[in-house]
């Protein structure tokens, strides 16, 4: 007996649905389910936890943050790199992501919603802060904002400077400069719309190698990543090694133990993965504040 037309399609699409439920649905799954479970990979399936003394205090794959009740970092523990991935201290990994924020990025756009600029010259400054060094960066005022003036001219960008107002410092703040081309600078007004100005970034007096390295005020791609550059964590070494009462050498040897070098010799860049190095301070050198 030959089916209709209709029920030999509507059959066909039902032994296609079943087959590869079964397939794709129920084997692929179990299938990458046991490979996962193999010796040396469940490890890495399971997020890489790490534990210390019976209890699961992170991952090696993904970052945290080392900071108190009130979000300040902790000065006994090294510190990460500033993320993006969630509100707060970041590192969610539900909301891996970086700020979508570029080098164009230079101009607040209000007080939640700073620049590029100024949450880098920002985070510079609070290292400087508590690491006791020199935090100053090119394009950054000494109060941590971006350092941007709005400069009008008298033909729109060309001619005479006729009015001059620092972007980021909203008022009463002092504008970082007190005059550009001989016209005072002014500090922002929020009503004043100020888009027929030229934005002029000025680079100021800071050194052309900052002492505080790029990974220590930018996040990384992921907003999730676990390691510091070792120029990051030697930045922290005084400071880590006051507080926890011990010597300047004996943190820095901590420090190169937990140094990885390139991938293969030659891919990457060293790192320091910084919940494993933090673990070992606690039981080399436990703190006793």
């Amino acid at each position: 007996m030959r089916l209709p037309h209709w029920l030999s399609a509507h059959l066909a699409a039902l032994r296609a649905l079943l087959v590869l439920t079964a397939l794709l649905g129920i084997a692929y799954p179990l299938a990458v389910t046991a490979v996962a479970r193999a010796p040396g990979l469940s490890h890495h399936a399971d997020g890489s936890p790490v534990t210390a003394g019976g209890r699961r205090v992170g991952s090696a794959l993904i970052g945290q943050s080392f900071t108190g009740a009130d979000g300040r970092p902790l000065a006994r523990y090294f510190q990460s790199r500033p993320s993006a991935a969630g509100p707060g201290n970041g590192y969610d990994p539900a909301a891996s992501g970086g700020s979508n924020l570029g080098p164009n990025s230079v101009v607040d756009r209000g007080p939640d919603r700073p620049s590029l600029l100024t949450q880098v010259c920002a985070r510079s400054r609070a290292v400087a802060v508590l690491e006791g060094v020199d935090g100053r960066r090119p394009y950054c005022t000494r109060d941590g904002v971006g350092a941007v003036l709005a400069v009008f001219h008298r033909d729109g960008v060309t001619g005479p400077v006729t009015r001059v107002v620092s972007l980021n410092q909203g008022c009463p703040a002092v504008p970082f400069v007190a005059a550009y081309r001989g016209v005072p600078v002014e500090c922002a007004r929020t009503a004043e719309d100020y888009a027929h100005g030229v934005v002029t970034p000025i680079r100021g007096d800071a050194p052309a190698t900052p002492v505080v390295p790029a990974d220590a005020v930018t996040s990384s791609g992921s907003g999730l990543d676990p390691h510091i550059s070792p120029a990051y964590a030697k930045l922290q070494v005084n400071r880590v090694a006051r507080v926890r009462g011990t010597t300047v050498d004996k943190v820095a040897e901590l420090v190169d133990r937990h140094t990885a070098g390139r991938v293969l010799g030659f891919l990457g860049e060293p790192a320091v993965n910084v919940l494993d190095l933090n673990l070992d301070l606690d039981r080399t050198y436990p703190y006793r504040g």
